[in-house]
C-alpha cells in the first residue's frame, strides 16, 4: 500500500481538517470522492459524523477514503472508478434511514456501509435487504446484526458484542473479582455488551447491579454514587465516544479508581487520547490495534494513517479501509456487481493479509456472516514511548473461539429465491 500524500479531490461542499490526534472531518452531505470515468461504482456509507460518536466515525471515513483511493489507483471496481458517497446519519435512526434510502434510490449507489450506531445500523439493514443491496456493518456491534437479525445481504467487519465480552470475561473475573456494576448506554449496543457480559459472570457465579445512561449525558455523578453504593469489585464501563470519554473522567475525579477497577470491552484509542492520563486504566478490547510487530503490512497501514492524521491508525481506520476493500475484492473476483451472488461469495471469503492486518486469514463465516477477527485483550496505561501507545495487548483472542459456534448466534439466513 502506497502512502502517497496526494490530496483527495473535494468538491466545495467538503472540509477536510487534519490534527494530530484524530482526521476529524466535517461534511455537509454527501462528500464524494470521485475518480475518472462515465460509469463509476458508488459506495454509499451513513456514519454519525457529528454527536457523541463522531470521533470514531470520522476515522472509519477516513479508513474508507483511502481505500477508494487505493482502489481507483489499482483501477476500480471491474474497470470502473469507485464514487464514496458519505451521509451524516446524526446518532438519529430516523435519519440514517433516510440518508440510506436516498443513496439508494436516489443517488444509485451499489452498496451500503454503516452504521456506528448498531440501533441505526440494524435499522438500514432492513432498508438494504428490501432493496436487495449488499451492506457492510463497518462498526456497529450488537449481536442481532449477525445474530438473531441477520440477513443475506448484510456482512459486519467489527466483533459482535458476544465476541468482545467472552474474550475478556474470565480476565476481569480472575484478576478483579466477581461483583460488578455496569454503566451501560440505554440503546441496542448497550444492552447487548451487558447482556453478553452478564450471562458469563452469573455462570461463574458473579453478581451485578448498573444504570442505563441515555446518550449524550454530560453529568454522571448520580450513577457513580449508585456504583460506589453497591461497593462492586469491578466497574464494566460500557460506554462509547464521547460519553466514555465524560464517564471515565469523572469516574477517576470522585476517586473511584481507589475504590474498584474498570473495564469492559471497547476502550478504543479515539477516547484514550481524549482522557487525562490518570483515566487512562483498565483492562479492555481492542479489536484491531496498530502495534503488532512481524505481522505483515500493518507497519504500512499505520504508516499512511499517520500521514494523513498525524496519529497513529485507530481500528476505526481499519473498518472503514476493510469494508471498502471487501466490497472491492469480492466485486473484482466475481465480475458482478449482483448482490444475491457476491453475498454468496462472501460468505467463507478469506481477507487477505494486506487488508486483513493481523494474525491469520479471518473470513467471513457463513454462517452468520460475522469476520472472525481477532480480539486484542490488553491494558490501558499512559504513553509509553510513541504518543500513541497506550494500550498493551496481554492476549490476542482468535476469532473463532471469542464467537463460538455460529448455531448459537440465532442467526437464520434466508436467501432470496
Amino acid at each position: 500500500m502506497a502512502t502517497s500524500q496526494r490530496p483527495w479531490s473535494v468538491d466545495r461542499r467538503t472540509i477536510l481538517k487534519t490534527s494530530a490526534a484524530i482526521a476529524a472531518v466535517q461534511f455537509s452531505s454527501p462528500y464524494i470522492i470521485k475518480a475518472r470515468g462515465e460509469t463509476p461504482v458508488r459506495i454509499g456509507f451513513v456514519d454519525p459524523l457529528t454527536g457523541v460518536y463522531a470521533a470514531i466515525a470520522q476515522n472509519e471515513v477516513v479508513g474508507a477514503k483511502f481505500a477508494t483511493e487505493e482502489i481507483n489507483k489499482k483501477g476500480g471496481i471491474l474497470g470502473r472508478p469507485v464514487e464514496l458517497l458519505v451521509e451524516d446519519s446524526a446518532n438519529d435512526v430516523g435519519t440514517g434511514v433516510q440518508k440510506t434510502r436516498k443513496l439508494i434510490e436516489r443517488d444509485q449507489a451499489n452498496f451500503i456501509i454503516g452504521d456506528v450506531n448498531s440501533g441505526i445500523a440494524i435499522a438500514m439493514a432492513q432498508v438494504t435487504s428490501e432493496k436487495k443491496v449488499l451492506h457492510i456493518v463497518g462498526g456497529g456491534h450488537t449481536d442481532p446484526i449477525t445474530g438473531s437479525n441477520c440477513s443475506w445481504n448484510v456482512f459486519r467487519v467489527c466483533n459482535s458484542t458476544a465476541m468482545d465480552a467472552n474474550a475478556i470475561a474470565a480476565t476481569l473475573m480472575e484478576k478483579f473479582g466477581k461483583k460488578w456494576y455496569f454503566l451501560t448506554p440505554d440503546y441496542a449496543y448497550g444492552h447487548s455488551v451487558q447482556a453478553g457480559f452478564e450471562k458469563l459472570l452469573k455462570a461463574a457465579g458473579g453478581t451485578s447491579s448498573g444504570s442505563l445512561v441515555p446518550l449524550g449525558t454530560a453529568d454522571y455523578s448520580a450513577y457513580l454514587i449508585q456504583a460506589k453504593a453497591y461497593g462492586p469489585q469491578v466497574l464494566i464501563n460500557v460506554m462509547g465516544g464521547g460519553d466514555q470519554v465524560s464517564s471515565l473522567k469523572q469516574f477517576v475525579q470522585f476517586g473511584l479508581d481507589k475504590q474498584m477497577a474498570v473495564g469492559g470491552t471497547l476502550f478504543e484509542l479515539e477516547s484514550i487520547r481524549a482522557v487525562p492520563d490518570g483515566a487512562r486504566v483498565g483492562w479492555w478490547t481492542m479489536e484491531w490495534w496498530w502495534d503488532q510487530p512481524g505481522v505483515p503490512h500493518v507497519a504500512e497501514f499505520n504508516a499512511a494513517m499517520k500521514n494523513i492524521t498525524g496519529g497513529a491508525a485507530t481500528a476505526r481506520n481499519w473498518f472503514g479501509y476493510a469494508s471498502v476493500q471487501t466490497l472491492a475484492l469480492v466485486a473484482n473476483q466475481e465480475k458482478t456487481l449482483d448482490a444475491p451472488k457476491l453475498a454468496h461469495a462472501l460468505a467463507g471469503f478469506k481477507l487477505p493479509p494486506e487488508v486483513a492486518l493481523q494474525p491469520g486469514a479471518p473470513e467471513f463465516r457463513a454462517g452468520d456472516h460475522e469476520l472472525m477477527s481477532t480480539v486484542f485483550v490488553g491494558e490501558a496505561h499512559p504513553p509509553q514511548g510513541d504518543p500513541d501507545k497506550m494500550f498493551t495487548v496481554k492476549n490476542p483472542v482468535p476469532g473463532e473461539k471469542a464467537a463460538g459456534p455460529a448455531e448459537e448466534t440465532g442467526c437464520k439466513i434466508q436467501w432470496p429465491a
